[in-house]
């Protein structure tokens, strides 16, 4: 792809790797702590061509790595890892998450929680200033490039 064909846009440059539906629920399961094909085909039910060519992507577009393993008895496979760009991606999981708790509620309640690992106090996902001072939503401003080079 030349960088011409590039789109100028971060999100839709993001969504080229992430937007379709499955790539966000393999990352979901990889961040549960499951890393096998199998792992996470079961706990899915998505078809094993379909997570082959979204692991593949993820794999290429530098999300997730794979590590070679080796069960008695059995050829050596893939599991699959997040990566520092992997990682980054914990906050937009939260901000679907918690999009889908308010606006899409279960009426049983949340499905998960997010919470401080050393606290256990509840998280919610925010806009935040380089200092550390949350921003609320109605002070974000998003701009259009040509205003974002001016600043």
């Amino acid at each position: 792809m030349s960088e011409l064909d590039v789109p100028s846009c971060s999100i839709e440059r993001s969504l080229q790797v992430l937007g379709e539906r499955w790539s966000l629920l393999i990352l979901r399961q990889i961040f549960l702590g499951q890393h096998r094909f199998a792992e996470i085909q079961s706990a899915l039910g998505v078809a094993p061509n379909l997570l082959s060519t979204r692991l593949k992507t993820l794999v290429e577009a530098g999300v997730l790595r794979t590590r070679s393993y080796q069960e008695a008895g059995s050829r050596h496979r893939q599991s699959y890892h997040l990566t520092d760009a992997g990682r980054d991606l914990l906050p937009v999981l939260g901000a679907f998450q918690q999009w889908g708790d308010k606006h899409r509620p279960r009426p049983a309640g949340p499905s998960a929680a997010r919470r401080a690992r050393t606290t256990g106090e509840p998280l919610r996902v925010a806009f935040v200033t380089g200092d550390g001072r949350e921003v609320e939503q109605s002070d974000v401003d998003i701009m259009a490039p040509c205003d974002a080079e001016l600043s």
